[in-house]
């Protein structure tokens, strides 16, 4: 090519070869770092100065054994480029921009030692296939590959499963997984395993690649509400509608069961001693099941202990009975301390109040249980037997406090006297025993007596002064006495068409 040309001609378009191949490829290699924010290091820059070497070595005509060398090299430096752009295009921009999935820094050196060996056995086999010393090399490297692969399986499938993990994202780092039989958080995701921690702070360093060889059961995707279901027997002389009706009342009022979506209860076994339910209930973060489930089976005891439904299981009946024989006993005799000073049934004779007593119904409540909802619908009054209940109102959103009850008080009486929506929540702040009277017990009563409804109209209206501050007031008690009359008539009508009297 060059033949004609003196040696000083070639020596300078050799040079101008040379110097016009670096610098067009470092100037692109300048423009992909500034434009396209491509990272390439000294790789690159040695992969443009050997190229630059061999386009020049390529035009002098130098035919050398070595030349195919210093090509080799070039295609090996090449490499270089070609991770930047994968490094670029694919894990920066499509996985962690576009698909907001982080890729791990030891993958991305893993695929990049792949593309290099890759290129390096193109270049073996395409460039140095006739070498028989080469191939000697090649063929005992072969066998020390396969003794590594046989002894580093485990550790390569576990660094394939991180590679699976990390692309696919089943879970992410905070989520709750059911592993087997276990269930635990994820805390770490790294390129060899998956470290969890479950309840009982017990870590948990599974590799990666039997996490994605097992079925794995995430409790928080797509959000962290999920359903959790508990079992409980049940005798069978109570009727199954009754029961769910209970069981759902119980578990929809627990510490963290969210509302929506509902509680369901499912009969679900027929079993030797008992009727088996199964309540299925919704909770969002899995960390919080110990003290879930807890106030689950909590709220369903004292709610079928109100319901007077029975979880038969084996008890000395001779001995509870007589237990609680004494215990209602006892019960009943502070019920009628307790009725006798409320002022509302002084007009009652002893055996009325006995009556009222006998015929009502002594509730537990457990400590966070409500007892009454503002704003329900309500034709009964309680009397506060043992413990103490706490009383608030909505206001703006809000809850508010504002009063502690204790025994012997007595609350909801104008609801079981008139009938009125509940104008206050009452929520037991300990274990706590009530006495629920009824619309049809006091129905009766005032039946028997009606003279009764006088002096019940009177107190209802002085009571509700009160809760108006009117008495409080500098008025004259002309003008107190009038009002007073006037709500007195007012709640005698209201007593008398509630109770159709």
């Amino acid at each position: 090519m060059f033949s004609s040309l003196s040696e000083a001609e070639r020596d300078a378009i050799t040079a101008v070869v040379f110097l016009g191949t670096f610098f067009v490829t470092f100037g692109v290699g300048r423009f992909l770092k500034r434009r396209a924010k491509v990272k390439l290091g000294l790789l690159y820059r040695l992969f443009c100065l050997m190229l630059a070497f061999y386009a020049a070595i390529a035009v002098y005509g130098v035919h050398e054994s070595w030349r195919n060398h210093v090509g080799a090299a070039v295609i090996l430096l090449s490499t270089a480029l070609a991770v930047a752009l994968v490094n670029r295009y694919v894990w920066d921009l499509y996985y962690e921009k576009k698909r907001r999935t982080t890729i791990p820094h030891f993958l991305r050196e893993v695929v990049g030692g792949i593309i290099f060996l890759i290129v390096l056995l193109l270049v073996l086999s395409y460039g140095y296939h006739a070498e028989a010393q080469l191939k000697g090399v090649l063929a005992g490297s072969g066998v020390v590959a396969i003794i590594l692969g046989f002894a580093g399986q485990n550790f390569f499938a576990g660094i394939i499963g991180g590679i699976s993990i990390q692309i696919n994202r089943p879970y992410k780092v905070g989520d709750w997984l059911q592993v087997g039989e276990r269930f635990a958080e994820v805390r770490e995701i790294n390129w060899r395993s998956t470290r969890l921690c479950t309840n009982d702070d017990i870590y948990l360093d599974i590799p990666n690649n039997e996490m994605v060889s097992h079925q794995i059961v995430n409790l928080h995707y797509p959000t962290e509400i999920h359903a959790m279901r508990i079992r409980v027997g049940v005798e069978y002389k109570n009727p199954p509608n009754r029961v769910k009706d209970a069981l759902a009342r119980a578990a929809q009022s627990a510490k963290n069961v969210v509302p929506d979506p509902p509680v369901k209860v499912f009969l679900v076994d027929f079993a030797d001693s008992a009727m088996i339910y199964e309540i299925k209930y919704y909770m969002g973060n899995h960390s919080r099941i110990n003290e879930t489930n807890d106030s689950v089976r909590t709220n369903v005891w004292y709610e079928l202990k109100r319901q007077s439904i029975t979880i038969p299981f084996p008890i000395r009946t001779l001995q509870v009975e007589r237990k609680a024989a004494a215990s209602i006993h006892e019960e009943y005799q502070e019920a009628r301390a307790i009725l006798r000073s409320e002022a509302l049934f002084e007009c009652l004779s002893d055996e009325q109040i006995e009556s009222l007593v006998q015929q009502s119904q002594v509730s537990h409540f457990g400590r966070g249980e409500r007892v009454i909802r503002e704003g329900a619908e309500g034709n009964s009054m309680f009397v506060l037997l043992r413990g103490s209940a706490e009383v608030s109102i909505s206001k703006n959103g809000a809850s508010i406090s504002v009063a502690t009850l204790k025994a012997p008080d007595c609350f909801g009486e104008m609801s079981l006297l008139t009938g009125e929506h509940r104008t206050a929540t009452v929520r037991a702040q300990t274990d706590c025993q009530v006495m629920e009277i009824g619309k049809p017990v006091m129905a009766e009563l005032l039946r028997a007596s009606p003279d009764c409804l006088e002096r019940l109209s009177e107190l209802l209206a002085k009571r509700k002064m009160e809760t108006e501050g009117l008495l409080k007031e500098a008025v004259s008690h002309g003008q107190n006495a009038r009002k007073e009359r006037e709500y007195s008539a007012t709640f005698l009508r209201r007593l008398r068409t509630f109770f159709e009297l």
